[in-house]
């Protein structure tokens, strides 16, 4: 195993899984708190919340930041792109070209896999505080090679169906009733008939809107058992087929006819909008509900667990990863402790949709949505992980994923070869 303190370019863009030259972006240079943690120091940190649900979040985070620590100097710069696809490429050039951040916005668990090597320790900052007061999954995603590499700010959902209730009113639909992934397709094809609306908002600019609902959609006719089993690389092909069929039949026949044009925020509009009766995302789509004025949960949008996957909780973590060869080590670190501490994750998550790692702060500083989506987590049956964002599979295999839905799943949709190369990408 490398130290710590090694950079290796080689391993860096190995793990940043295929990103490409059309992605490369570059933030010239860093300023660093000369080892020091205070007295007009600055920490330079790298996230990619631009728009949406993220903005307001980023906002909110810095804010309550600058009034925790003005003397530390907060540089948050944010990378737009869906899925944190430019953040990630500028995240790899940085790195490998020994320029790193402070700290940078990144999923954990098996996504810390793509910083072998330039991972810094984090384990006194968690033995200061943290250990204890956080989810136990969020505890151990955090870890790497034995010591701790990030820290939580959040837990998104991603077995989320969000509607318009104006909509699927008009329709006749009631959302309580949709508990099969066959219920929903009965759901989506009223309301193509019965209104002028699209059933179903989806984005396909990027793969990962895909791959993520052809994740639920497994989840929901397969089962947790199998769902895991395919995760793990330990078969369910038969599985496999069966929610690419089940996705296929929702893509071609009942979403808009926009989709392979744009991204998440403008899929999500649509049902703020009134133009389309359901989506399916994570959390976050909540969030950009929640910012969004005279559009009230329970009145004007809802919530509706993914038809088939009642009694589940697909678990997501946003965090902040610490990396070695530090420009600012202490005040870094200072910035690591605050993203776990509750004031920090009541001023992000109220705003982005997701709901506090640690199980210390009140349901009351949330509304109602995370509020219920807190009391889920704490009472879910089982919590699998996500699989279109680094916590099921390895980067690599992430990206590999992506590309079977971008060669084989996007129009038209070849549910064979997908399956074939979906099930051989997991077990390879």
């Amino acid at each position: 195993m490398m130290k710590d303190t090694e950079l290796n370019r080689r391993d860096v863009l190995k793990g940043a899984g295929g990103l490409g030259a059309a992605g490369m972006i570059g933030i010239a240079g860093c300023t660093g708190d000369g080892g020091g943690g205070g007295g007009g120091a600055t920490v330079e940190v790298l996230h990619g919340w631009t728009g949406g649900d993220g903005a307001k979040a980023a906002e909110s985070l810095a804010s309550a930041w600058e009034e925790a620590h003005p003397d530390i100097t907060l540089e948050f710069k944010p990378i737009g792109g869906g899925g944190n696809t430019n953040l990630n490429t500028v995240i790899s050039n940085r790195l490998s070209n020994n320029d790193p951040p402070a700290s940078f916005a990144g999923w954990p668990g098996k996504n810390l896999v793509k910083y072998e090597g330039v991972l810094g320790d984090l384990t006194s900052v968690w033995e200061d505080g943290l250990k204890g007061a956080h989810v136990s999954e969020a505890s151990e995603l955090c870890k790497y090679n034995g010591a701790y590499r990030a820290v939580p700010i959040g837990s998104h959902r991603l077995n989320c169906l969000f509607y318009n209730t104006s909509v699927v009113e008009e329709a006749g639909v009631n959302p309580d009733d949709l508990t099969s992934a066959s219920a929903l397709i009965d759901a989506l094809d009223t309301i193509k008939t019965e209104t002028d609306k699209v059933p179903m908002a989806q984005a396909m600019k990027a793969p990962w809107t895909t791959l993520q609902l052809v994740g639920a959609v497994l989840l929901s006719t397969g089962g947790y058992d199998t769902y895991m089993k395919v995760v793990n690389g330990e078969g369910g092909k038969s599985a496999v087929r069966e929610a690419f069929k089940t996705t296929k039949t929702i893509l071609q026949n009942y979403i808009n006819d926009d989709a392979s044009s744009i991204g998440f925020t403008s899929a999500n509009q649509k049902i703020m909008n009134g133009e389309a009766a359901f989506i399916h995302q994570g959390n976050w789509a909540a969030g950009a509900f929640r910012n969004k004025e005279n559009f009230a949960y329970n009145e004007d949008w809802g919530f509706k667990t993914f038809p088939g996957t009642e009694g589940l909780y697909t678990l997501h973590f946003d965090s902040f990863i610490y990396p070695s060869n530090n420009p600012a080590p202490e005040a870094g670190k200072t910035w690591e402790a605050f993203v776990g501490s509750k004031k920090a994750q009541i001023a992000f998550n109220k705003y982005k949709g997701s709901i506090p790692t640690r199980t210390d702060v009140a349901k009351e500083e949330f509304g109602p949505y995370l509020s219920e989506t807190m009391d889920d987590f704490a009472s879910a049956d089982n919590r699998p992980p996500t699989l279109a964002h680094g916590l099921a599979v390895v980067p690599e295999k992430l990206t590999a994923l992506k590309g079977v839905i971008s060669n084989e799943f996007s129009g038209p949709y070849n549910v064979d070869a997908a399956t074939n190369k979906f099930v051989s990408t997991i077990q390879g």
